[in-house]
């Protein structure tokens, strides 16, 4: 009976930061070794595994794309070759695996097949921008995007202010960056001026921001773009 391989849950960097700073020397140990990838875009693994590994040849490596388009039936066989003794590396393109990612769904799989998973040390800008904020981090909630729909996201911000208050739990939330600036401008103008929100913007970046305080004071400061810039809101009822 042949050894069942591992799953490999591989943390990519966060913006354009330099691989050394923020992703440990067992990654790049663990991407030498592996030849099988799961990943959402071949393109973006193909340069992280280049930066991260040199002197790995990128001939040998095959890729399985999981993202939106890729049925359930296509993804289920990905893990096939775990059951014949390979291990597969599942790299996210940003951040890592499984979180705010379709990755969760092969994890999920692997856990069923009874494949050992193995997550590694990254960063996370969700994880980040919590530590940064200085709200509460013993309890919070990660909410993902609010709809598109105005009238949807209005209702969900006041939703998620509610349970700010009511269950004293930080609400986090992301956005697509060229939309970073309609959402922080609902947000300022429906949550009440004494709830704090923490922005954090280009986390691990030299450009990176991060700055808590209440909506009040928000609203003061002029000529404020956050768009294109990927960015983390966190709202909380205090400090």
């Amino acid at each position: 009976m042949n050894k069942i391989g591992c799953l490999y849950l591989i943390p990519n960097t966060i913006g354009n930061n330099e691989v050394n700073s923020s992703i440990p020397v067992e990654v790049k140990k663990i991407i030498e070794k592996l030849n099988y990838f799961i990943v959402e875009n071949e393109k973006i693994a193909r340069k992280y595994i280049k930066l991260i590994s040199p002197s790995k040849s990128q001939q040998e490596i095959t890729f399985f794309r999981l993202n939106k388009k890729t049925s359930l039936f296509e993804s289920d066989s990905y893990l096939n070759l775990c059951l014949k003794g390979e291990s597969i590396g599942l790299i996210s393109d940003a951040g890592c695996p499984g979180i705010a990612d379709p990755g969760s769904s092969i994890v999920s799989k692997a856990h069923y097949l009874n494949i050992k998973v193995k997550p590694l040390v990254g960063p996370s800008s969700i994880i980040l921008g919590l530590m940064a904020s200085g709200m509460n981090g013993q309890n919070f909630a990660f909410n993902g995007y609010l709809p598109i729909i105005k009238k949807e996201r209005i209702k969900k911000i006041r939703f998620f202010e509610k349970r700010a208050f009511n269950e004293k739990q930080s609400q986090i939330f992301i956005e697509t960056p060229y939309r970073n600036n309609s959402l922080f401008s609902d947000m300022i103008n429906i949550l009440s001026d004494s709830t704090e929100l923490c922005i954090a913007t280009d986390i691990s970046l030299e450009s990176e921001n991060i700055k808590s305080q209440s909506v009040n004071n928000w609203k003061k400061i002029n000529n404020k773009d956050f768009n294109k810039h990927p960015t983390i809101f966190i709202i909380n009822s205090s400090f």
